[in-house]
């Protein structure tokens, strides 16, 4: 049932105070945010770019990569630039409607990325334990659907949170030791019975991860096994190396959420907590772009034409 106090959320505010309890640490690390900024805008947009240009890269592992590409850009302009206006300005209050509205691209960015791990994890699977009916199991038609089904449960997911959100009140202004509005900042806001929208995090964030994890654990096992059963050592490196990229992307964003989620949530991790959030929601999609690159000749030639056109045209 709807709150009788509705009316009351509108006009309440929420304080992140993010790190403001480190004066002297604003401007470096708005410098530090900002830098890391524009280096995860170039190199997922760069990303993007390279792949759509390059003949070469016209491939279900490319395509994957670029729509990962857009959902980290995307994640990033979410949550960054409100990070760098906090560390800039002294009134760090946000709108119930805009910490929601934020919220609710965050997540169907986070869950789309989830799927989007998974179908990567399938088409090396795919890739290495079928190659012969590669082309038939990701065709284009196949790509397409399941990139749709990433997107389609990231959107799914945001809905239903947004709706369990909507059914809590927010009686006053709230001061939250965060500098992002994540779904902890709702539960720690609210002024209500927050059970029925634990319930749906539980269950939404759990069965996205949960999921996606099984999908990615299986598809690696058949991977390993199959490269363990190549005579050619050639063979073996050629098929682990098309895998390290993502597995290390893999690694960096799981193992992140499970250091997250197991801190004790008490005063003294609150520094804790946020420097892995940091590294969750703002590192991470810098490193996406460059741990795709820095193993892949044809990326790494192509931004070099690009930025050698750049030059000569300056």
């Amino acid at each position: 049932m709807v709150s009788p106090h509705r009316n009351q959320s509108s006009a309440v505010v929420i304080i992140l105070l993010g790190f403001s309890e480190y004066p002297e640490l604003q401007v470096p690390l708005f410098l530090l945010f900002l830098s890391i900024y524009a280096v995860t805008v170039m190199g997922n947009v760069g990303m993007i770019v390279v792949i759509k240009i390059n003949p070469k890269l016209q491939t279900p592992m490319y395509f994957f990569l670029k729509h990962l590409s857009l959902v980290d850009f995307c994640y990033s302009t979410i949550v960054v630039p409100k990070l760098l206006g906090n560390l800039v300005v002294e009134d760090r209050s946000v709108s119930i409607k805009a910490c929601i509205t934020q919220f609710s691209f965050g997540v169907t960015c986070v869950m789309t990325e989830m799927v989007m791990l998974a179908v990567m994890a399938y088409d090396r699977f795919v890739a290495i334990c079928y190659p012969l009916l590669y082309t038939v199991y990701m065709s284009p038609k196949h790509c397409a659907l399941l990139v749709s089904v990433a997107y389609s449960w990231g959107i799914v997911s945001s809905i239903v949170l947004i709706y369990s959100i909507l059914l809590l009140s927010f009686c006053e202004t709230k001061i939250i030791n965060n500098f992002v509005c994540e779904y902890s900042v709702f539960l720690s806001a609210t002024c209500s019975d927050k059970h029925f929208s634990e319930i749906m995090l539980f269950i939404f964030v759990n069965l996205g991860a949960f999921c996606t994890l099984i999908i990615i654990l299986t598809s690696y096992l058949f991977i390993f096994v199959t490269i363990l059963k190549m005579h050619s050592a050639s063979g073996r490196y050629k098929a682990f190396s098309t895998c390290a990229s993502h597995l290390t992307a893999v690694t960096i964003f799981y193992g992140t959420i499970v250091f997250l989620y197991c801190i004790p949530n008490s005063k003294n991790s609150w520094l804790l907590v946020k420097v892995a959030s940091v590294f969750y929601l703002v590192v991470i999609p810098m490193l996406n772009p460059l741990i795709y690159s820095l193993r892949n000749k044809d990326v790494k030639e192509t931004f070099r034409k690009i930025m050698d056109l750049k030059i000569i045209f300056h």
